[in-house]
């Protein structure tokens, strides 16, 4: 563990796969451009950073986010959490109550808009009030999982375009295929292959650009080859020594570059409130 000091805050990585813990920086005010780019260096590095003790208006967290990237904007056609044909909510709230987004069940290991064709490039997530058990969130380092697969799969898998298929576009009641195996069904959305194997457009790390559970499809394989080959990647991927756990505290704005890594949520006790606000950051064609 490493401890950057720098204009009276404090970038400290964590012992973990991933992960820097920033404190003593009150991302309500303004902030020197040495210290924007230290943030983005450490965003480079280790992928998440963990801001605490926050107290910010949505104003103000917009001014934050928006020292890191322009705000992600789906296609109007491409449906994605909370948006609407023409209106994409500038702030998302990630809520089990007041009218909130995503529940208060189990999310699988998943990286934000990745059907759409420019995938967001990081979000930022802002704590507002957290159950006293379960909600954690891990973030997974694919970077890592890539490295550590055999070099035989590493050949395999190289120059093969994965196709996500959309989760928002599911018909309630109906249970989701992790593979898509009946071409026989009639697409009702644009589709969008990316590289199996993503190149990080910074750092030029290679990633494993795969989600744990949502449907896909390899281009140019066979259905059942294809299908195959996905289940032994995702059965690489939930490893201790890919992930972070993290535990929230009222306070806690969590940026995460989502080019590298996928998120988890744990499920919490429906009778227990967890609210949050989610802003995501435009992202470019992955390659």
């Amino acid at each position: 563990m490493s401890t950057l000091t720098l204009n009276n805050f404090q970038i400290t990585d964590l012992h973990a796969p991933l992960g820097s813990v920033v404190t003593g920086l009150d991302a309500s005010q303004p902030i020197k451009p040495e210290v924007i780019l230290q943030l983005k260096q450490a965003l480079l590095e280790h992928h998440i950073l963990i801001f605490k003790n926050q107290n910010l208006t949505d104003e103000e967290f917009l001014n934050f986010a928006f020292h890191f990237g322009s705000l992600f904007v789906p296609p109007d056609n491409i449906p994605v959490l909370a948006s609407q044909p023409g209106v994409t909510p500038v702030i998302i709230p990630v809520s089990n109550v007041d009218g909130g987004y995503t529940g208060t069940g189990e999310l699988t290991f998943h990286s934000d808009h990745k059907w759409t064709p420019y995938p967001s490039s990081g979000s930022l997530l802002y704590a507002l009030e957290v159950p006293p058990e379960g909600g954690d969130t891990y973030w997974l380092n694919l970077n890592l999982a890539y490295e550590s697969l055999d070099e035989s799969i590493k050949r395999r898998i190289a120059d093969l375009q994965l196709i996500t298929y959309n989760p928002f576009l599911n018909k309630p009641n109906t249970p989701r295929s992790k593979y898509r195996l009946d071409k026989s069904i009639p697409l009702i959305s644009p589709v969008f292959p990316h590289p199996l194997v993503r190149t990080h457009p910074e750092s030029g790390k290679k990633i494993l650009y795969l989600d744990y559970a949502t449907e896909v499809e390899i281009v140019g394989l066979d259905p059942q080859e294809g299908s195959e080959l996905i289940e032994q990647l995702r059965s690489h991927l939930p490893q201790p020594q890919f992930y972070y756990q993290h535990k929230w505290s009222v306070g806690d704005i969590v940026y995460w570059d989502n080019q590298a890594i996928l998120h988890y949520r744990q499920a919490f006790d429906p009778n227990q409130r967890r609210v949050m606000k989610r802003i995501s950051l435009a992202g470019s064609r992955p390659f």
